[in-house]
């Protein structure tokens, strides 16, 4: 019998589908909407100049490429601390560990939540990532989705998501975006997050928290408000961190997970899982791209010039939506939104018009990358989406 013949085939993912398609027409005007990369006005994604400092810095000055232990940089998570958290004192019941990703944190924290509560469900709003879904279940988690975004009017369903997280018992695991929803573009009001969590507090739900581009909606503080409002009222939340959008490493696999716990004993206890889950799982996370950020976040003049180049990315995505919105129909509500994506309210016969017969490339749900647009091919898409809608 053939170890291997069970398995069944499984669907190659659309969104690689496409960018495959993409590489292979050779019509010159052609456009890409569809891979979630930030691109800059030339269309490249280019290495922040503040991070090739400190690679830089780090390749002169770094001595050794030993082992560091399933915790990782222990640096680098700190700063992300105080990147996320601010001047927030969790009084020893906050824990984290460096991990390979968002991807990572985010397995990382269902395999917690599994060993911790097998029987839990996690309430996810749809449309999501499609990514959560399955890395939820693979780590043997039960998933209630509901509705959270009117695709039609470009709006949240408030209601509808505070309606289904009420229904969720005590243990049960809410998964909220942090900011810039991927793929809406549509996030919570500061006053919508903290009804969320007082919700939240008050049937003992818990948060997992999203936080994948911070920086990138509007501005470092502001896009960590959500998560710091929820965390401030929940006794006990996971925060799931990516770095790749905000420092450009992408292939460098840079995120961290956190755990906040009810005590200091219950942080330690948690602590201690984390490190044994990772290590069963990727033994230790790749180092380069935290040391290159733990290095460039321990110096203030590259912190700064972070800071800028991120601006720099923040405003160009508010210009380009700006340019969107000057030409109404299906793109009246994207300057209300925040980040690198958007769901359009189009048919999959209009995307593949679009793709067809002029060039534009997008995921078949509509999504669009903000980001993939230039002020030249801006009017082209316009064009484009009015000839077809």
């Amino acid at each position: 019998m053939s170890l291997f013949g069970p398995l069944q085939q499984q669907p190659a993912d659309a969104l690689l589908a496409l960018i495959g398609q993409y590489r292979a027409d050779p019509r010159p005007h052609k456009i890409d909407l569809g891979v979630g990369i930030y691109r800059d006005e030339t269309g490249n994604t280019p290495v922040l100049r503040a991070l090739k400092a400190a690679e830089e810095r780090l390749w002169q000055g770094q001595t050794s490429k030993s082992y560091l232990g399933p915790e990782g940089n222990t640096a680098f998570t700190a700063h992300m601390q105080r990147l996320v958290f601010g001047t927030m004192d969790f009084a020893g019941r906050l824990a984290g560990v460096q991990t390979p990703g968002g991807t990572g944190a985010l397995r990382l924290a269902a395999e917690l939540i599994a060993a911790a509560s097998p029987g839990a469900r996690v309430w996810v709003g749809a449309p999501t990532w499609p990514n959560h879904p399955p890395i939820l279940n693979a780590a043997g988690l039960a998933v209630e989705t509901y509705e959270s975004f009117d695709k039609a009017s470009q709006s949240l369903r408030f209601d509808e998501m505070m309606a289904a997280l009420g229904r969720a018992r005590a243990g049960d695991v809410a998964l909220l975006h942090g900011c810039c929803h991927n793929p809406t573009g549509a996030d919570l009001s500061d006053a919508q997050w903290r009804e969320v969590a007082e919700l939240l507090a008050s049937r003992g739900v818990i948060p997992l928290l999203d936080l994948a581009y911070q920086g990138m909606g509007r501005g470092l503080d502001q896009d960590a408000l959500g998560v710091r409002t929820v965390l401030a009222r929940c006794p006990e939340a996971l925060v799931a961190y990516s770095c790749d959008k905000n420092f450009g490493v992408y292939r460098e696999r840079v995120g961290a997970l956190f755990t906040l716990a009810g005590s200091r004993a219950d942080a330690d206890r948690v602590h201690s899982n984390l490190l044994s889950l990772a290590r069963a799982n990727w033994s230790m996370p790749p180092d380069h791209g935290a040391a290159a950020i733990a290095l460039l976040l321990d110096d203030a003049e590259l912190t700064a010039a972070w800071r800028e180049e991120l601006e720099e990315m923040r405003s160009r995505l508010v210009a380009v939506r700006q340019a969107l919105t000057a030409h109404g129909g299906p793109l009246r509500a994207v300057a209300e939104q925040h980040g690198m994506f958007s769901l359009l309210p189009l048919s999959p016969e209009v995307v593949t018009r679009l793709r067809t017969d002029h060039a534009v490339y997008m995921a078949g749900s509509g999504r669009i990358n903000i980001a993939g647009l230039t002020e030249k091919t801006v009017p082209v898409f316009t064009a484009a989406l009015a000839a077809c809608c």
